[in-house]
């Protein structure tokens, strides 16, 4: 390939939603980046329009496969938020990184449940509580709907263009067995291995007032991965493509535009 036919190769960004959300969640970041970047939000299983799909990190994994292969994308950026994340650790498990340039994480850790000597799970939330969390769902789940839409956000009231209230409406859209389903499958999960032989750059990111992972999560994921960095976004809870849209997109843009193309 000559390079002004590398040039002209437009970049592509496949954005990965968080859990209980759907690929729409980014819509808003879509139409803020350039339009060079070919963008694309799947829909997870369990989740949109694979809600009657069972959810699981392959079978989630498996849906980013068939779309690289159905787009023929060589050089993806894959963005995880959240469980997003884990979906891109479980591909890069599965498939490899060949297909890709590069990942971004969006406040989300490798294992959830804290222990003693890992403080970068879900605050507060030894693998004891996780548990305890997991009954409580089971028990109320419109209950505890209430608390996910609330700490997705830094402030109660939500974010710009993105309501707590259309949080929680989406949240109440979902099959509550799936998500708790998909749920299991998050708490069982130990990435940190991959981490630490990650095969593309990282981009671990973060926001300031997240309620759900602390700032040192991203820190140590950066530390960690062979060619990792991160980015705190401190006026942004566990959101920060939702609450600060604009810094987020521009993030991403030099992130993107800094990876060599395969």
């Amino acid at each position: 390939m000559t390079a002004a036919q590398t040039m002209l190769r437009r970049r592509s960004i496949v954005l990965l939603h968080g859990w209980t959300m759907r690929g729409s969640i980014f819509d808003d970041l879509i139409a803020r980046l350039p339009a060079e970047f070919d963008c694309y939000a799947p829909d997870l299983p369990g989740h949109g329009e694979q809600a009657i799909a069972e959810p699981s990190l392959a079978a989630a994994a498996q849906t980013l496969a068939d779309l690289l292969e159905a787009q023929d994308l060589s050089d993806a950026v894959l963005v995880g938020w959240s469980m997003g994340a884990a979906v891109a650790w479980q591909f890069i498990e599965q498939f490899g990184a060949d297909r890709v340039a590069g990942l971004m994480t969006v406040d989300m850790s490798p294992k959830l449940g804290c222990r003693p000597d890992w403080p970068h799970g879900l605050i507060g939330q030894s693998e004891a509580d996780l548990d305890t969390t997991t009954e409580r769902m089971v028990a109320d789940w419109r209950g505890m709907t209430e608390a996910i839409a609330t700490t997705m956000f830094g402030h109660r009231d939500g974010a710009p263009g993105y309501s707590r209230q259309a949080a929680l409406d989406q949240i109440l859209a979902n099959d509550p067995e799936k998500m708790i389903t998909m749920w299991k499958a998050l708490t069982g999960m130990d990435r940190r291995q991959l981490i630490k032989q990650l095969p593309c750059p990282l981009l671990a990111t973060c926001g300031g007032l997240s309620r759900v992972y602390p700032k040192s999560t991203a820190k140590w994921m950066a530390e960690t991965a062979p060619r990792g960095e991160t980015h705190v976004f401190e006026a942004s809870g566990h959101s920060p493509h939702l609450e600060e849209p604009e810094a987020f997109a521009g993030r991403l843009i030099n992130f993107a535009s800094s990876l060599q193309r395969v």
